[in-house]
């Protein structure tokens, strides 16, 4: 196990959330469906996890029975106690670090590495490499363990297609042509796999046993999508789109069942079983609450500011703690005919994890 330095805590401040006050005024025909006139009663807490590492972040993810936070950053991905908040080990030597896909029955964990088309495979107990993986595509981004199949799809950005290895063996299955740009992914646990085609502004349903893509859904109005989370409960993913939108999906049908606001720059979505709320991270500094209010009808309850950058993120069952990953920025470089839309500089010794919680 290769420990990193002891956590250094940083004060945020603590936000406070105000009730909204209800109408007035008597409305003169039915009003339609709003969200309760009280806070979600998730607020910000007053301390962040401090990371080493000036290099950029994408995907979190948490193990929730392990009671481990995984977080990529750049070379390495930072492996930190979910109830003490504090670092524990660090997974070094990667490149290009996007997400983690955990296989907990396995005791293995998936990285991938998008500078160099491999999936790193570690030892959720030690949190030693144990192997590396070359995808059948290029830039896998994120990654999913499908526990009914024992398989790991990993979404290739630059090839628009999937990888699909055995878990156990690491030897591709399939390599499944998407017809755009994969985002997000999520499993029902009955053997079918949920992806945002960014690109194309759909939704495709892949069945995980024959590594086939069963249907493809227009997501209009959602523009872009990017997180995705599923409701297995009710049959619903919860979609984040670029668009500053949020799209609530059958996962039957494929049909938009709604769209709400958001926040500008969306990029991560997660959804809580236990209270029943959706969010989504935004890079504008909030987070999105979203929620069904009252049979069929589904609302944005608020927005909490968080910071500026914070996009991605990952929610723990346990706790309902959400986690979100930035740090602070600079000015972006001047743009170049190679790098057109440059992003902004990373200060040195800025990386945090955001807390949001629900006392």
């Amino acid at each position: 196990m290769t420990t990193t330095r002891p956590v250094q805590i940083v004060t945020l401040g603590a936000l406070l959330l105000s009730a909204a006050m209800p109408s007035l005024g008597a409305p003169a025909a039915p009003a339609p469906a709003a969200p309760p006139a009280v806070s979600s009663g998730y607020k910000l807490a007053a301390t962040a996890i401090s990371l080493p590492g000036d290099s950029g972040w994408d995907y979190l993810a948490v193990d929730a029975a392990g009671r481990r936070l995984y977080v990529s950053h750049g070379d390495r991905v930072a492996v930190i106690d979910a109830d003490k908040l504090q670092p524990v080990a660090e997974i070094p030597g990667l490149t290009g670090v996007h997400g983690i896909a955990l296989a907990p029955e396995l005791q293995r964990g998936f990285i991938s590495n998008g500078k160099s088309s491999t999936i790193t495979v570690f030892d959720t107990g030690t949190n030693v490499k144990t192997g590396e993986w070359k995808s059948s595509g290029e830039n896998p981004d994120a990654i999913l363990y499908e526990p009914k199949t024992s398989r790991v799809f990993a979404f290739n950005g630059r090839s628009a297609n999937a990888t699909v290895f055995d878990a156990k063996t690491g030897n591709v299955v399939a390599t499944l042509a998407l017809g755009g740009k994969p985002e997000f992914a999520t499993a029902d646990l009955q053997g079918k796999v949920f992806v945002n085609i960014e690109d194309t502004s759909e939704l495709a349903i892949l069945d995980a046993a024959k590594a086939t893509v069963l249907s493809r859904h227009a997501l209009a109005p959602c523009e872009e999508p990017t997180g995705m989370a599923i409701d297995r409960a009710h049959g619903r993913l919860w979609i984040s789109c670029s668009n500053q939108l949020a799209a609530v999906v059958d996962t039957t049908s494929g049909k938009v069942l709604a769209t709400l606001p958001s926040g500008d720059g969306s990029d991560g979505a997660a959804f809580d079983p236990g209270t029943g709320y959706a969010f989504t991270s935004n890079g504008e500094g909030t987070l999105s609450v979203l929620g069904e209010t009252s049979p069929g009808h589904f609302a944005r309850i608020e927005n909490l500011t968080t910071k500026k950058g914070a996009r991605t993120l990952t929610l723990d069952e346990k706790t309902h703690r959400i986690f979100l990953s930035t740090a602070d920025l600079g000015p972006a470089p001047a743009p170049t005919p190679e790098t057109p839309h440059p992003r902004p500089a990373i200060k040195p010794a800025s990386f945090t994890v955001l807390v949001v919680e629900r006392p």
